[in-house]
């Protein structure tokens, strides 16, 4: 009942900014809120955290669980009273706000310091203008030689991965890129469907939706829409809804009907046993982490170019550190994150090396813009398929080979 009375006294100062989900907090109160409101309501929080510690020190010898409660509320105790003065530079600072409940956050800006001290057991780096203190240690402690491996196939679309490498200070790393066992240009083929509008078109989504649609339908499913908005994802899966109605053959599954573990699963099933083939429309976590290997999966369809959202508070702050460096956060920071997310988008297509499928991206910057020279060449060396004519070939020739569920019927 505390916790509820409490978090409910921030949600009320923060309500009159609850046009967005998340709320930028530059000063002592995030952006649109109240200050004095916001400040009691914070206040009380520590005070209320506070008395507890002080409530449950009488009978922490009498249970280890009293013991935790109370070390609990004496941290979250501090990160009010941490929350309660300007964020540290180096820092960014946001609140979310969800339908029950209010999560006040503060993220690094990059990990370079925390992995060179606590990973690597080095000093940190001295600040601009500062210099290292006598005996401060520069190299990792005398003992047993460390090493650390940090593997993906998605860390960055430059030689040096610095995607990844300049965040966490590892710019001296050594660097080994490993090649793909799958032969992309033989199994997949990519597709930038020219006639479908810009993203920033009213009738995009529904385009997109089409498209994926009369490819479904031939496909008898096979079908995954990956959205970068929870605008698109609604919009795109009403569409498509409405088109495979009951006893259409085609299942139309969205991202936040069900779990998404029942999703994967019943998506997995695809038409065997006589059930209905699937498509699935989703964003957000189902764009990496989602292993739909063999027939299940044979078409990707994704709505546009995943740049990071410009009014995401960590977004602003990570382009405000770049540009106070001279540098120019699109270039080095909005294209390189497109470049990862885009490519792990793509990952979910080809998962073995039997795999067959196509890839469509339903964003002509791709092949308009300068910069879609880059995000190209981030994704896997898929052949290109350049006309509407070559795209109906290879999903014809996707329809005609037999799947598993034909030959079991058979």
């Amino acid at each position: 009942m505390c916790h509820r009375s409490l978090n409910l006294g921030l949600r009320l100062a923060a309500s009159a900014a609850r046009g967005s989900s998340r709320l930028r907090w530059l000063d002592t109160a995030p952006d649109g809120v109240d200050g004095r409101a916001w400040g009691r309501a914070l206040a009380g929080v520590g005070q209320a955290l506070s008395g507890a510690a002080l409530g449950l020190e009488p009978v922490t010898e009498m249970s280890p669980d009293f013991s935790r409660l109370r070390e609990r509320a004496l941290l979250l105790a501090g990160r009010a009273e941490r929350f309660a003065v300007p964020c540290d530079p180096a820092l960014v600072r946001w609140v979310d706000v969800g339908m029950t409940a209010l999560r006040l956050i503060e993220s690094p800006l990059d990990i370079a310091d925390t992995v060179r001290t606590r990973l690597l057991g080095m000093g940190a780096e001295p600040a601009a203008g500062e210099t290292e203190p006598p005996g401060t240690p520069t190299e990792p402690a005398a003992g047993p030689a460390r090493a650390w491996v940090f593997t993906s196939a998605t860390l960055g679309d430059d030689a040096r991965l610095s995607w990844f490498t300049e965040p966490c200070g590892l710019q001296q790393a050594r660097v080994l890129r490993i090649g793909s066992p799958f032969d992309y240009a033989r199994q997949a083929a990519l597709w930038v469907p020219g006639h479908v509008v810009r993203p920033n078109d009213p009738a995009h989504s529904a385009q997109v939706a089409h498209l994926a649609g009369d490819a479904a339908e031939r496909l008898g499913g096979r079908t995954m829409v990956l959205t970068t908005t929870l605008r698109a994802l609604r919009a795109i899966g009403e569409a498509l809804a409405e088109r495979f109605g009951a006893g259409s053959g085609i299942e139309v599954l969205v991202q936040g009907a069900l779990p998404k573990r029942v999703l994967m699963e019943r998506f997995r099933q695809g038409g065997a046993g006589g059930l209905p083939g699937c498509v699935l429309v989703a964003s957000a976590s189902f764009w990496e982490g989602v292993d739909m290997p063999g027939e299940a999966l044979q078409l990707v369809v994704i709505d546009k170019l995943p740049f990071p959202p410009p009014g995401d508070p960590l977004v602003e702050a990570r382009c405000r550190k770049l540009e106070s460096e001279g540098r120019s956060p699109f270039s080095a920071y909005s294209v390189p994150e497109a470049a990862v997310s885009l490519k792990q988008g793509a990952g979910r297509l080809i998962r073995r090396e039997t795999d067959n499928g196509l890839l469509v991206i339903c964003d002509t910057r791709l092949t308009q813009m300068g910069y879609g020279r880059r995000l190209l060449a981030a994704l896997p060396p898929m052949r290109r398929l350049s006309t509407a004519a070559d795209f109906d070939a290879a999903l014809q020739a996707l329809a005609d080979t037999p799947t598993e569920a034909d030959e079991v019927l058979e």
